[in-house]
């Protein structure tokens, strides 16, 4: 792809032919856009209204029939199932959960530890669940590589390394140079480490297969109905109010159109491409063959798979934030994020410089403020919240539905407290966004920041991470 390309009128990308751009995803492209469900009819009653039908709103749904057959269970989704990030990650089924450490400043390293452990189970118990429930996502458990390229990028990633150790992670692996060449031939890689608690899958099956078990459990899921006010025990729609004792709110990057909800989590944009199919000899210099989901130690840090029908997916940042807390139209994407990612891929792999880009897309994670996923059920009113996954949600979104679940069961007396709602997550409160154009100029600044923070350390000034990265972490909150 050229350094013209540039976006074409036809929904495609114009430099090199047949690139689709937006489209939802590639993920949607290579499985198909589902016939959208009925919408809702009317007012109507419930148990529990769950608003959002992504991973967390499916999840929760699936969790309470299974526990409690008899609830009423209704899903409101603006679209159709998986059409926001669920239906455009990049597919990293892993450990990792937003907000950790600051778990440990705030409750105790023991506290955080329970909750990496039980972020650790979770990748076993999807897979589980899927394989119970015929759900054919592509999964293959090859673990997340995680490599460094440049010497700053070395001394964060082996910090890393011994911190996760230090939260238990005692099965995770250092490579040097040598190891991780071995592994995948990344260019100019001189170490990695890796974990065996991930996979890679296929987002979209995935989400599928989730909301055809929640329905045959009995959900009942309406598409094409957009929620406009959440308020204690009515989820409004242009089309009726679901009245129920339980509101769920589970929209993450989509929370910001909700009435009082703007400055709650910000929707952070990250963008992806998709290759053509590799042949085996590209696929020869590349390696790869363990089929690991590869991320970097980057400051704007890159993510990728192998898919399952041989190409690679890979994302980062491009237009990070939409002023307003705008998203985006079906995954559209800017010309120059599709090729400062197509030269991610190239940079990784040299022998890849003549691989076609097939498809680009875009999506919206949420980020609160602090950096922290949390889950939330106020019994006083019954309203309830998962999210701010910050990325990291294909795994974390489960464990959050869970929670949910055991939470609502001991707010109605179906059960006790468990060790999922003692984890520090629980009832975690977060204090708004700053209002536009603070909002806006913070965080172009921040990434900007990030990105020449990187772009030093790629020269070779020094060891250890650039004090601007530093400093964007300090005002971000993420320090």
């Amino acid at each position: 792809m050229s350094s013209s390309v540039s976006g074409g009128a036809d929904g495609g990308v114009n430099g090199v032919s047949g690139v689709v751009n937006g489209g939802v995803s590639f993920w949607y492209a290579d499985d198909g856009i589902p016939v959208r469900r009925e919408p809702l009819g009317g007012d109507a009653s419930a148990d529990v209204v769950i608003v959002g039908g992504g991973y967390t709103g499916l999840w929760t749904a699936y969790y309470l029939k299974k526990a409690a057959p008899f609830l009423r269970v209704v899903v409101l989704e603006q679209k159709f199932c998986g059409y926001g990030a669920s239906g455009r990650n990049g597919g990293w089924l892993y450990n990792g959960i937003a907000g950790r450490d600051r778990y440990a400043k705030l409750h105790g390293r023991d506290a955080a530890v329970r909750l990496q452990k039980a972020m650790n189970d979770t990748v076993g118990e999807v897979i589980a669940v899927a394989e119970a429930e015929g759900i054919d996502a592509d999964i293959h458990r090859g673990g997340v590589l995680e490599v460094a390229c440049t010497p700053a990028q070395l001394a964060r990633l082996k910090a890393f390394h011994e911190h996760e150790l230090s939260y238990g992670e005692t099965d995770r692996e250092l490579y040097g140079a040598r190891e991780t060449g071995e592994r995948i031939r990344v260019a100019d890689a001189v170490g990695s480490t890796w974990t065996p608690h991930g996979a890679r899958l296929h987002p979209v099956k995935l989400v599928k297969g989730l909301a055809a078990a929640a329905e045959a459990l009995g959900v009942v899921i309406y598409e094409s109905t957009p929620v406009t006010e959440i308020r204690p025990k009515h989820a409004v729609t242009p089309y009726g109010t679901v009245r129920a004792p339980y509101v769920l709110r589970c929209t993450e990057g989509f929370t910001a159109s909700l009435k009082g909800q703007r400055r709650t989590w910000l929707p952070m944009n990250s963008s992806m491409i998709a290759t053509e199919p590799l042949t085996d000899a590209q696929w020869e210099a590349v390696g790869w063959d363990g089929l690991e989901t590869l991320g970097d130690m980057a400051h704007a840090y890159m993510y990728a798979q192998r898919t399952a029908d041989g190409r690679i997916a890979l994302g980062g940042r491009g237009v990070p934030y939409r002023f307003g807390s705008k998203t985006d139209n079906d995954g559209r994407t800017q010309a120059s994020t599709v090729e400062a990612l197509r030269e991610i891929l190239v940079r990784f792999f040299p022998a890849l410089a003549g691989v076609r880009v097939a498809h680009a897309w875009s999506g919206v994670l949420g980020v609160p403020r602090d950096w922290c996923a949390t889950v939330t059920l106020d019994r006083a009113t019954g309203l309830g919240w998962a999210g701010g996954y910050v990325g990291s949600g294909v795994a974390t979104t489960n464990l959050a539905a869970r929670t949910l679940r055991d939470l609502v069961q001991v707010d109605s007396g179906q059960a006790g407290a468990t060790e999922l709602t003692g984890l520090p997550w629980v009832g975690h409160e977060v204090r708004k966004w700053e209002p536009e154009p603070f909002r806006w100029l913070g965080v172009q600044g921040m990434y900007a920041t990030y990105r020449a923070a990187d772009r030093r350390e790629s020269e070779g000034y020094g060891v250890s991470s650039s004090r601007l990265a530093r400093w964007a972490d300090r005002v971000a909150g993420r320090g």
